[in-house]
């Protein structure tokens, strides 16, 4: 693509440019991916900074860099204000602005942001939409995963849009993604053009990097500039700062409130599953979902509510809502041969955790909630003894172990866990090894016991010091009973 096109929408000053009609091949942020004729686009990070690689970067064959200042050497030169708005914006002109071409759907939130994509993605391909996903869970079109990987749960500009011209390419009608408040704050999604935005809650999550719960609520509410037209959890009071901070006209859910535009009344916990009465405008009909948890009436609200406002029927969805499939990871019962039941759920922060041992005891009749979880290293530590305070008020028995401990020592991790217990009479377990802390769970568990793992969830992976191995919980589980 020629250079003058990849820099449309941009504003900046050229330098030492022979010509705007360069031929550009692609756009690097990497100095060690730089290919001949790529842009070269310097960005800071908290680590390192773009600049100090960008002469290396064009004497490895980078037709121009893109910086925030001007270098210290001879170069093919374009100064943007912000670098990271401008690699966005010129992902997106590379690949022809796909994000034109289909309806994008971005989710934001503490919680439920992949329940809440894989409901509307399930609810949309039973009217008939082809529709892709991009979150935590991979990235889908239709039921086929694509061989497209990130390892963030939004993907880095230049490989988000290169999904999305794929997504187009595939005919998608609707694009739901996930959108973390990483990405917001690092303008990774600047050059998307979205339909929608939705905002499920705010909880303590992720102040490693925000540091204050103000900055991660700005960090959220940039998506609903960016939209056109918003969805908030009226249930949430972080909800209500954003609408009247970003002045948009909110469309609203709410299981507690008369007020909202959709509302959830009459609601029934079962063990496996919920049931409500859901009431838009002088529309009226009862909701059955097939995953347990009261949360679950919150994520399937905002489907809900998003779907309505693409002007589908109610009767309709909520027929489409009771086919709803179990989301890997999240309040997942693993299939074994036990008298006693497993599940497997994604719960890593305070809210998601109180919210699934919440559930569960809400519902249980008899024996025991067993719960094994940890925390994350290089993370939040200030979660740490809220979790484990969490665990021993709503448990009946505590397994404290490692989660992804990272760079971190696990045993550092696990007394920041354990000081939030103190005082507490729960009986709990230290086990440092997850292996070996759900073996004994499971040694322990007796008929009509609960055995909770929480915080591993979807990943079929565990970051140890030393690197990162295989570590599906599920194979896990079925492995320690078969032996």
């Amino acid at each position: 693509m020629k250079l003058c096109k990849l820099l449309n929408g941009i504003e900046y000053k050229a330098h030492s440019m022979p010509s705007s009609e360069i031929e550009i091949t692609d756009i690097c942020s990497d100095s060690r991916k730089v290919t001949k004729g790529c842009a070269f686009v310097c960005l800071r990070g908290t680590a390192s900074d773009g600049h100090d690689f960008a002469e290396k970067a064009y004497k490895d064959g980078a037709a121009v860099i893109i910086a925030e200042q001007k270098l210290g050497f001879d170069c093919p030169l374009i100064e943007v204000n912000d670098s990271r708005i401008a690699i966005s914006k010129m992902a997106s002109n590379m690949y022809d602005c796909p994000t034109a071409k289909f309806k994008l759907v971005g989710v934001t939130g503490t919680n439920g942001k992949t329940s809440t994509t894989l409901m509307i993605k399930q609810i949309l391909e039973q009217f008939g939409f082809k529709t892709g996903v991009i979150g935590t869970t991979g990235v889908y079109i239709d039921d086929v995963q694509q061989e497209l990987k990130s390892a963030s749960t939004t993907p880095e500009p230049v490989e988000l849009q290169r999904i999305f011209a794929k997504m187009a390419e595939s005919g998608a009608e609707y694009v739901v993604m996930e959108v973390s408040s990483h990405a917001l704050d690092q303008h990774r999604v600047d050059g998307a053009i979205f339909d929608c935005g939705i905002f499920t809650n705010l909880t303590q999550d992720h102040l490693d990097y925000h540091k204050t719960m103000e900055n991660y609520l700005c960090s959220k509410q940039r998506l609903f500039t960016m939209c056109k037209k918003s969805i908030f959890n009226m249930d949430d009071e972080a909800s209500k700062v954003m609408w009247e901070r970003t002045g948009v006209d909110p469309i609203t859910f709410s299981a507690q409130s008369n007020d909202a535009t959709v509302l959830a009344k009459n609601i029934r916990l079962k063990p496996a599953s919920v049931e409500f009465e859901v009431i838009s405008g002088n529309d009226i009909g009862r909701a059955e979902v097939q995953i347990p948890g009261k949360f679950t009436v919150s994520n399937v609200m905002a489907a809900i509510t998003f779907v309505l406002s693409e002007g589908l029927p109610l009767d309709k969805v909520l027929k489409a809502v009771k086919n709803i499939k179990g989301i890997k990871g999240r309040v997942e019962v693993v299939d074994v041969d036990t008298d006693y039941t497993v599940i497997i759920d994604y719960a890593h922060a305070p809210d998601g955790l109180e919210n699934v041992l919440s559930s569960i005891r809400q519902t249980k009749t008899a024996g025991r909630l067993i719960v094994v979880f940890g925390c994350g290293g290089d993370r939040d530590k200030t979660k740490r003894p809220i979790m484990g305070r969490i665990a021993a008020a709503l448990a009946d028995y505590v397994v404290v172990t490692s989660d992804n401990p990272r760079t971190e020592d696990p045993k550092a991790i696990i007394k920041d866990i354990t000081a939030g217990m103190r005082g507490t009479k729960t009986p709990k377990k230290v086990i440092e090894n997850r292996r070996e802390a759900i073996a004994y769970a499971l040694s322990i568990a007796e008929k009509d016991d609960i055995v909770l793992l929480a915080g591993k969830g979807h990943e079929t992976y565990q970051i140890l010091n030393s690197g990162t191995i295989h570590f599906d919980e599920r194979e896990v589980v079925r492995e320690i009973l078969g032996k």
